[in-house]
Formats: structure tokens, sequence, C-alpha cells
């Protein structure tokens, strides 16, 4: 999928943590987050589109501190780089996405405003993680255009 900053959809962050690490997220309070990879998944359905997965990009390479939600705490840490982000344009598909992943959810993760019980999945291996997310997103699109 394209990463068109204009357009709008959902996304799927697939990050890839190389130490076992500690960290406080806002109101969530301290999660220990394992090695391995870890999907997020998010919707830029807003006036910047999906220049939000600009700034989290920028995030997780230290050019930005400030941080809004559940997500950047996860991307901030020093050990964390986003790997691969998977798009999809036009459609509002962040819940059904982020409930069909496998992997193991992180309880409450990004879910704050929705009744989901994660958006955010961990596996120990790479391409499970990322079949499942770029599966996912083909369902939740072929549903969407039904």
């Amino acid at each position: 999928m394209t990463d068109d900053r204009s357009a709008g959809g959902t996304y799927t962050l697939l990050v890839e943590l190389l130490e076992t690490t500690t960290a406080e997220v806002g109101a969530l309070g301290t999660l220990t987050f394992d090695p391995g990879w870890y999907a997020y998944t998010g919707s830029a359905l807003g006036t910047g589109g999906f220049s939000r997965v600009q700034r989290h990009r920028e995030l997780a390479a230290g050019e930005r501190d400030t941080r809004h939600w559940h997500v950047d705490y996860l991307l901030s840490l020093p050990d964390a780089s986003i790997d691969t982000v998977v798009t999809s344009s036009g459609v509002d598909i962040e819940c059904s996405t982020a409930g069909a992943l496998d992997g193991a959810p992180v309880p409450d993760f990004g879910c704050s405003d929705c009744g989901c019980d994660s958006h955010l999945h961990y596996a120990s291996q790479r391409d499970c993680l990322l079949d499942s997310v770029r599966r996912a997103h083909q369902s939740g699109r072929e549903a969407a255009s039904d």
C-alpha cells in the first residue's frame, strides 16, 4: 500500500523492539515490553491523513519528543524502530484490523476511544505478524467495499 500523506485511512506500524524495556505509558502506567515485534493499528482520518505516520517515524528516529498517544511511548524507546507500515486508504477499518491480528494483545493499549481490547499486538516472529497485518487490512478493505 502507499503512504500518501494527504490521504486518510487506517495504518498498522510493525515495530521491532530489541531489548526488554519498562516504560510509563500515560494512564496505562508502567508496562514491560518484551523484545520482538509489535503491530500497532491506528487511524489517520483527519485533515493530515497519513502524515501521522511520518510523525511516528520522526518520533521513533528521535527527531520529536512530544507524546500524544500510547504508541508514542513505545516508539520513543531507544531500542524500538519502525520496520514496515501497511496502510489502507479511504477506509475506517482500525478496530476490525486490530481485532483480526494474530499475536498477543497488550491490554488496553491504543484503544481508549473505542471498545476494543487492544490496538497493539506482540509476536516473537516478524513474518507471522506481518502476514497477519496484511491479511487483516485486505479483509477490512474487502468488507468496506461491500
